[in-house]
């Protein structure tokens, strides 16, 4: 299949890429800069700025028959600039639809939303397939919106899409990322490394959390399930597993063996409101459909631990 992968040099583009080749897909990477990716058999490179709406026509030249759309402006740097935000992560998802709308064939269009498009107020006794979209913040505004564009485009019989709703995805490499829940990703470095970290979220706090291999074992599911398994609504939120930081501190311990003592709490009151208030997570239609979360946080924690070595 020949699979466009928007965001390619990303941290899950990138593995996606790897993935898909080593499944024998061709790839049509994309992406402002690849330095990360090889020059290899079945790999085509495509360096353009997803919010130049007239530079994706180079994208279908090749002529795909699926489209991956990774390609993003993280939930901080949103917040800051709104105006970029609705430059890359809305009218940037919005162009590449109307360019796969003109194709012969409807391509299968996977769009990596977030669960940011739920919102913070979310009920406390879980969330499920019917809870509804209520974004606060500007990333997960746009993301919801675009929801909406595959959703309606999908009824109109231009594209095959599916909207994913990622959960954190860790364990992103160390270092500023423009992500204000870079904390999920950061704790496996020092504590790995034995070093201390402080935590902007209480004990307490809770939050789904997914391994980036999981996620890419996901996508390339996404790509492949039958479309007439797929809801009316065309968009699913994943399995991931409901995870405590004082768990996650335990756990991350034990497996590397420092005291857990060395993780400090200070919260941060609108980071704990965000990103560490999140209730049971229960995906019934991702899961009959065939998506699944890590197992538990002990195969997490492995799999997180595996892929930084």
């Amino acid at each position: 299949m020949k699979i466009v992968v928007t965001g390619a040099s990303g941290f899950i583009g990138a593995k996606l890429t790897k993935a898909l080749l080593k499944n024998g897909d061709h790839v049509i990477a994309v992406d402002r800069n690849m330095p990360c990716l090889l020059d290899v058999d079945g790999l085509s490179q495509v360096r353009i700025d997803i919010a130049a709406g007239d530079a994706m026509a180079e994208i279908f030249e090749h002529e795909p028959e699926a489209i991956v759309h990774l390609a993003s402006l993280p939930g901080g740097a949103s917040e800051l600039d709104p105006g970029l935000s609705r430059r890359v992560n809305l009218d940037g998802a919005l162009n590449l639809i109307d360019f796969c709308s003109q194709a012969a064939t409807p391509p299968r269009f996977i769009f990596a939303s977030s669960i940011a498009a739920l919102g913070d107020a979310l009920p406390k006794d879980g969330v499920d397939d019917t809870t509804p979209l209520r974004p606060t913040m500007i990333y997960g505004l746009h993301k919801a919106m675009v929801e909406t564009a595959v959703a309606a485009m999908t009824r109109r019989g231009a594209i095959d899409g599916l909207s994913l709703r990622l959960p954190g995805i860790i364990a992103r490499p160390s270092g500023p990322s423009g992500l204000k829940s870079a904390f999920m990703s950061e704790i496996f470095h020092r504590l790995r490394a034995g070093e201390r970290f402080i935590s902007p979220v209480s004990p307490r706090a809770q939050f789904w959390l997914m391994s980036v291999d999981q996620c890419v074992c996901n996508l390339v599911h996404a790509l492949r399930c039958d479309s007439q398994s797929l809801p009316k609504s065309r968009a699913i939120t994943l399995p991931a597993l409901h995870v405590q930081m004082e768990t996650l501190v335990q756990e991350l311990a034990r497996a590397t063996g420092v005291d857990p003592g060395c993780v400090a709490y200070h919260p941060d009151p609108e980071v704990e409101k965000v990103f560490g208030s999140y209730p049971p997570l229960v995906a019934c239609i991702a899961e009959e459909i065939g998506f699944s979360n890590d197992g538990d946080l002990t195969k997490l924690v492995a799999t997180v631990s595996g892929s930084l070595r």
